[in-house]
């Protein structure tokens, strides 16, 4: 067998590369200006709030990657979050990188900003805002300050989660600025670091300009002010440390809440290793492999009970436990496939008799109140006559309808191919997955690179001859090479990531931690919705 441990590790140095740069931030200066000024990095803060020893996973890490760089780019959209523990309870943490633009917001820092809130609401868990920020990126305020999902969307959420019960928690580490300062203030409770903490609906230079009084920041909306004059901020703390320790102290008495109830017993190591994974795993994505070996080295012992496992096999279905968690597992199997008729069949693709078991397994893990996780490496539906005649429309509408009602948590990993209606059916972004990651061998568009830039071609060539224009076959060659670059730029999981159609690229070693967590988060949000399909398509 093929070894393809030195393509996956060239994959995952790249990943770890750009993590690292993604680390720094704003660069070395920016953390050393923020450092002399007494405060930490989000990072830092983050570090310090969290409980030692104990895993934080990052959500939206490349965010905005390779965007705004006409303004200098925005790494990780200026904004670190993601899931921790503080005090032993499991919570979101949002805290804005003062390092980049000031901790300015973009367009997409506003996306990752609802997506920490919406994980919050989703899985019921509390959040912490670590507030550091200039406010709305004014270049660019029509694309972030006047829509449905815009900045001021965020305010509405603190409102609804404090209606739920959701536990907010705010602590004002630097600027916060007109609009934004809604934000903490809005939370169950506003903390604020003494000289660098600041929170005002207008600036001194605005407040000069628009009412004609001079008064400085501090004075305006320092935290003497707002603790013992306004009475806007709760507490005052002397450094970032005593702040943070303080949301610390509030953690570790916090009731606790109903849990869903999802199954987990004692956790058992995998059948495969982390290492055998990256062996085994094709980082060219046309070549076959068994996707039963691949769940072999996510589950514990590698032990899948297979649903229906002779029948629809270009889907694999089955329930197993990952870190302990039961969950139940809807795989494209890669390989290629004999059905009991002698029919071969493609490995990837979703044909009827797959999508029906699929729809049947997804309603009996509800039924079951079992947590579903999504392996993609699809490349879509049967198409052609006979696919059409056996109706693989409405059986994939039957497994679409029964993912989409699905009232247990869906968690989605794209390991290889997610194109067009099969990332779709498999529980694409769209879908509402708790948590959706990728593998650096992921690639997600409607269609193949190869597929798609032939076709843009014929589109291409067709349009220049419609203006008179006949291009040489060398003309035509360079401009499909010139489509293919930029379409496979698109595949690209960074490029997924970087608009947060997926939630991160991760080594594929780090999956099984990573869907434990996802469920643990869930475990919070008990169920209260019943599981109804509708008309289902017979």
């Amino acid at each position: 067998m093929e070894n393809y441990t030195s393509g996956m590790m060239g994959l995952i140095q790249n990943l770890n590369k750009k993590a690292e740069t993604v680390k720094h931030g704003g660069g070395k200066k920016r953390i050393d200006s923020e450092h002399a000024k007494g405060k930490l990095t989000a990072r830092e803060r983050i570090d310090f709030l969290i409980d030692p020893g104990s895993e934080f996973l990052e959500v939206g890490a490349f965010a905005a990657d390779g965007m705004y760089e006409e303004e200098g780019g925005c790494p990780s959209a200026g904004v670190v979050m993601g899931i921790g523990y503080v005090s032993g309870r499991m919570c979101v943490i949002v805290a804005n990188d003062a390092t980049v633009k000031a901790g300015a917001w973009f367009p997409m820092t506003a996306k990752k900003n609802l997506r920490a809130q919406e994980i919050a609401m989703e899985n019921h868990l509390p959040i912490i805002y670590l507030v550091d920020s200039a406010g709305v990126f004014l270049p660019m305020q029509n694309e972030i300050f006047p829509d449905k999902e815009h900045f001021g969307r965020q305010f509405r959420n603190n409102a609804k989660m404090s209606s739920m019960g959701i536990v907010q928690v705010a602590a004002i580490m630097g600027s916060c600025v007109a609009g934004g300062a809604y934000l903490p203030i809005m939370s169950d409770e506003a903390l604020i670091v003494d000289k660098t903490g600041s929170i005002f609906l207008a600036g001194s230079y605005l407040v000069k300009a628009a009412i004609g009084e001079n008064v400085d920041n501090e004075t305006l909306g320092g935290a003497t002010t707002h603790c013992e004059i306004s009475g806007v901020t709760d507490n005052k703390f002397a450094n970032d440390q005593e702040c943070l320790e303080e949301i610390r102290k509030i953690f570790s008495k916090l009731g606790h809440n109903p849990k869903a109830g999802f199954d987990r017993i004692e956790s058992k190591n995998a059948a495969i290793s982390g290492e055998k994974l990256l062996e085994i795993f094709p980082t060219d994505r046309v070549k076959p492999y068994d996707m039963l070996e691949v769940i072999s080295a996510l589950v514990d012992g590698g032990e899948l009970d297979e649903y229906k496992k002779d029948y629809g096999k270009t889907l694999i279905c089955g329930t197993a436990r990952i870190d302990g968690w039961a969950v139940g597992i809807v795989a494209n199997q890669r390989k290629i496939v004999k059905t009991a008729k002698g029919e071969m069949q493609m490995g990837g693709v979703i044909y009827s008799d797959s999508a029906d078991k699929a729809a049947r397994f997804i309603m009996n893990c509800n039924q079951r109140k079992i947590p579903l996780l999504f392996i993609q490496d699809v490349s879509g539906f049967m198409v052609g006559s006979k696919a059409e005649h056996g109706g693989i429309i409405k059986d994939g509408a039957k497994m679409v309808n029964a993912m989409a009602n699905s009232v247990v948590p869906k968690f989605t990993l794209i390991v290889g191919n997610s194109y067009g209606a099969g990332n779709y059916a498999m529980c694409g972004k769209a879908y509402d997955p708790r948590l959706i990651y990728s593998w650096p061998t992921a690639q997600m568009a409607v269609m193949s690179g190869a597929s798609a830039a032939k076709t843009l071609l014929q589109i291409k060539v067709s349009s220049l001859k419609k203006s008179g224009k006949e291009i040489s076959p060398e003309e035509e060659n360079q401009l499909l090479e010139e489509i293919t670059n930029k379409y496979n730029e698109e595949l690209s999981p960074y490029y997924a990531a970087a608009r947060l159609w997926v939630d991160g690229v991760i080594d594929p070693r780090e999956t099984r931690k990573v869907i434990s967590m996802g469920i643990e988060a869930a475990n919070h949000s008990p169920i209260t919705e019943r599981f109804n399909v509708g008309v289902i398509q017979t």
